[in-house]
């Protein structure tokens, strides 16, 4: 399936600059034998990445379940003090104050939400015979946290051709200095405008060792891959993930985008 159409902003907030072209023969300036994790699967027709909106799995529900349950009961006693038959000079204070808690509340179960429903892995396959990418892709969304429309796993797909790597740059001095992410954005390639852009990968070495993998792959096929260090991983096999990994949610691809994804145009 494909996402509907929209257009998002030509460069998102602390764009930096972009990998090369899926048509580009430039040599990665890295070798990537070695990337962990390895490619979860490739043959003559797909290769498979692996790829995780969350790095830290569990820290959300952990620290947020907590401060949940505070401010739940903090917004709980606020009213009740607000509406009392002894106001407060300071009645103002307590409702900004139970205002606040409110979006704190909200906020706070947004993520403890997506960590707790976001799947073991969010994996990209590259079909180079459709010439197509194909997204298992975890929506969500900050204001709708109960709407089933907005949350949950939407697999989309998209033409090769209209993809590019956007590395993004911010300083974060709380977070050790330099943030550096990968993401992919897909154009309409008769208006040119960006119609999506997706997560690739939390730091630059494993952006530019992905791409570089799925551009050789795309072009010339599997023989063009290195031989990778570490083993493939299946993300659906409980062996050797962490607990938050192993309850949350495994990979099932539709059946239907299953089969596409896996297969050339004349099967």
């Amino acid at each position: 399936m494909k996402a509907k159409s929209r257009v998002l902003c030509e460069r998102a907030l602390y764009w930096s600059h972009d990998l090369p072209d899926v048509s580009s023969d430039a040599v990665p300036r890295l070798s990537f034998e070695d990337i962990d994790p390895s490619p979860n699967y490739y043959d003559s027709v797909y290769l498979e990445l692996p790829r995780s909106t969350v790095s830290l799995r569990g820290i959300a529900v952990l620290i947020g379940g907590p401060i949940l349950a505070f401010t739940a009961g903090a917004f709980i006693y606020m009213p009740g003090k607000l509406f009392g038959i002894n106001w407060s000079s300071d009645w103002h204070v307590d409702l900004l104050a139970s205002l606040m808690l409110l979006v704190g509340m909200w906020a706070t179960a947004t993520y403890v939400k997506m960590d707790l429903l976001l799947p073991r892995d969010e994996p990209i396959r590259f079909n180079r015979l459709r010439r197509k990418i194909y997204l298992y892709q975890f929506r969500f969304h900050y204001i709708y946290l109960f709407s089933r429309k907005h949350w949950g796993v939407k697999p989309v797909a998209y033409n090769w051709d209209d993809v590019t790597a956007e590395v993004y740059r911010v300083y974060a001095p709380g977070h050790g200095g330099l943030i550096e992410n990968v993401m992919l954005s897909i154009r309409n390639p008769e208006t040119n405008e960006v119609i999506d852009r997706v997560f690739f990968s939390h730091d630059l070495y494993h952006g530019e060792a992905y791409w570089a993998i799925a551009r050789l792959f795309m072009q010339q096929g599997p023989e063009a891959l290195p031989k990778f260090v570490h083993p493939p991983r299946d993300w659906n096999d409980d062996d050797g993930l962490s607990h938050m990994h192993c309850l949350a949610p495994k990979v099932h691809w539709p059946e239907d985008i299953d089969r596409e994804s896996c297969t050339a145009p004349s099967e």
